[in-house]
């Protein structure tokens, strides 16, 4: 296989330690994109930091879209820092999304977690609470469940039985805690031809998922798919950004700049993402 490029993330962050450590004893081809000679100030949030980050995105994509490198596995970046070095996103997933033309959150690309626990995909990424729910959108549900789907398809085979989660308790009880999930049940109708179901209260669905009822949860918001998938799986799941034109996976854990430095971070998270990558990579891009 062409090798996985790596990008090591913020420089004063846990990358660069992560990726090294992972790498030990993996039988991967990989390129690794933005290492830093000399010093290095771990845990500072710095413009310089957050341009070397940047670089190293763009030098990786510039060796997929040449064919040098199969996908993209991304260490962590600061959004505080990238913003700083002039960045108008505030991750890797928006960034990516726009390098690629893609314009329309869950229509073009999405936000996806996979573990062998859990399999979840968000309606809404970083947005405020409030924002989030107020955003909710029968046609958004629609395109979030065929991009999931085609998406699905190209990892595993086959089309993925798809659980859509309520926002309110007890999936509004007839009304009495909201009525969101009027508009979550007519997107859920209007999904002709896709294996979907809800919306189904949320404090069971995910159970359901684990117990294999449903192969992906459809999130409206971004705790609610993050939390049981970190406390289930937290060192084997992987963020995935569907709808790029190549894989692009990362780690579900940030810069920690609190133990940056120190030698003490855990491999495990990567070492699995790297992995989970080079057996996904070829069938994605094939």
């Amino acid at each position: 296989m062409k090798p996985l490029a790596i990008t090591l993330g913020d420089p004063a962050g846990i990358g660069a330690e992560v990726v090294e450590k992972a790498l030990q004893g993996l039988d991967v081809p990989v390129r690794l994109f933005g290492a830093v000679d000399g010093p290095i100030r771990y845990g500072e949030i710095s413009a310089d930091y957050g341009r070397i980050a940047l670089h190293a995105i763009d030098d990786a994509l510039d060796a997929i879209a040449r064919g040098e490198c199969s996908a993209l596995v991304t260490a962590p970046i600061h959004k505080q820092s990238i913003a700083l070095a002039g960045c108008p996103f505030p991750g890797h997933t928006e960034l990516l999304a726009d390098r690629a033309g893609l314009k329309r959150y869950a229509h073009d690309y999405a936000m996806y977690f996979d573990s062998p626990s859990l399999r979840t995909v968000l309606l809404s990424v970083h947005e405020p609470l409030h924002r989030a729910i107020e955003s909710i959108k029968a046609e958004d549900i629609v395109a979030l469940a065929k991009l999931m789907t085609r998406e699905y398809a190209k990892l595993y085979g086959n089309a993925p039985r798809i659980g859509v989660a309520a926002v309110n308790p007890h999936a509004g009880e007839g009304g009495r805690f909201g009525d969101e999930e009027e508009t979550i049940a007519r997107g859920v109708a209007m999904a002709n031809g896709i294996a979907i179901s809800g919306p189904h209260p949320a404090d069971t669905l995910f159970l359901a998922a684990r117990e294999g009822k449903y192969d992906v949860v459809m999130a409206m918001y971004h705790d609610q798919a993050l939390i049981p998938v970190k406390t289930l799986d937290f060192a084997r799941s992987v963020n995935v950004t569907i709808g790029l034109p190549y894989l692009r996976v990362s780690v579900d854990h940030g810069t920690a700049f609190d133990i940056a430095g120190k030698g003490i971070a855990d491999a495990a998270p990567m070492r699995y993402a790297i992995e989970w990558t080079a057996r996904h990579a070829e069938k994605f891009a094939s």
